[in-house]
């Protein structure tokens, strides 16, 4: 996959192995993983394992998770971008935006700034009629931020034993929209 979208601050580019390092920092944090049912990394084969999993679902459906780099500083801040999602909702799949942080980027409109991107693309280049994103209903900064961007609050369900807020944003809600 040869996908590099650009916003202000960052870059959003393919994942690849030489971010194990970076994905086991974040993913090893146990702040990072409250609302995701405190799953976390203990070893830094598990982030190698996460990201070939990753690479796969380049080469199978045409799109994964990207990472967040800084422009100025280069630095991994994280990940954002698009998903086929299959294992969610086992009632059916649909394409996920979703975002992580390392935490000692959160609170800077990064994630905010990546999934803007992410949808962009997802609307005006992959041409996807619609894009659905999930959040833990205690994870206020995730909720908030999906708000923001225009996704709808499309009712509730348990994930693993969590209440989750389900969103949609279909295509032409984005054309309207003023991100």
């Amino acid at each position: 996959m040869t996908i590099s979208i650009e916003t202000e601050r960052l870059i959003l580019r393919p994942l690849t192995e030489s971010d194990t390092k970076d994905f086991f920092e974040l993913d090893s944090n146990p702040n990072v993983h409250i609302y995701l049912g405190n799953n976390l990394v203990t070893h830094i084969k598990e982030s190698e394992a996460a990201i070939k999993n990753i690479l796969q679902q380049y080469k199978v459906n045409g799109i994964g998770r990207l990472a967040i780099i800084d422009k100025q500083t280069n630095e991994f801040l994280g990940w954002s971008g698009l998903k086929f999602e299959k294992q969610l909702r086992k009632e059916f799949n649909y394409y996920d935006l979703g975002y992580r942080l390392k935490e000692q980027y959160w609170g800077n409109g990064y994630a905010t700034e990546a999934a803007i991107a992410s949808l962009d693309y997802g609307f005006n280049d992959l041409k996807l009629k619609e894009i659905c994103a999930a959040a833990d209903v205690n994870n206020l900064a995730s909720n908030a931020i999906l708000k923001k961007i225009g996704l709808q609050t499309k009712g509730q369900f348990t994930y693993e034993g969590s209440l989750c807020n389900w969103y949609i944003l279909k295509h032409d809600e984005w054309l309207t929209s003023d991100l």
